[in-house]
């Protein structure tokens, strides 16, 4: 893929995100795409994505603001930062106890692009930070 279409995938995949169309952020994922969790392990295939994207739909309430991509020359790998927006729902498993603590956290996704669609999506964002913000409420 070119620069230009792989960073068009990438806003696509995000825009997605935003509108809360996790259909339509599938459809950007090739079938086996590998995702690294933020603080936790790697999960391989869509339907492992659809599953996580319910979960965290359960428990958080985020939007991506200020929204920066970056493309390498061959269109290969891309990179996303941002600031996530966010409500803390529901209380996640082995997390701080949840009562709809709003939160401002810098963020990014790492991606590898194969075949026109993404393969890998690994995010990154300092745990430490998203607890002290929830902590005080």
């Amino acid at each position: 893929m070119s620069r230009d279409d792989t960073a068009t995938l990438i806003r696509t995949y995000l825009d997605a995100f935003n509108a809360k169309d996790f259909d339509a952020m599938l459809a950007c994922l090739g079938e086996d795409v590998i995702h690294d969790v933020n603080q936790g392990g790697r999960e391989i295939g869509r339907e492992k994505f659809r599953w996580f994207n319910a979960k965290m739909t359960r428990h958080y309430d985020e939007n991506l603001a200020d929204i920066e991509i970056m493309v390498n020359a061959s269109g290969s790998r891309a990179a996303a930062e941002f600031t996530v927006h966010g409500s803390y729902l529901a209380t996640d498993e082995g997390l701080p106890e949840a009562n709809g603590q709003r939160y401002t956290l810098p963020a990014g996704i790492f991606f590898e692009i194969d075949d026109g669609a993404i393969s890998r999506v690994s995010t990154t964002y300092n745990l430490n930070d998203w607890i002290a913000q929830v902590k005080a409420g």
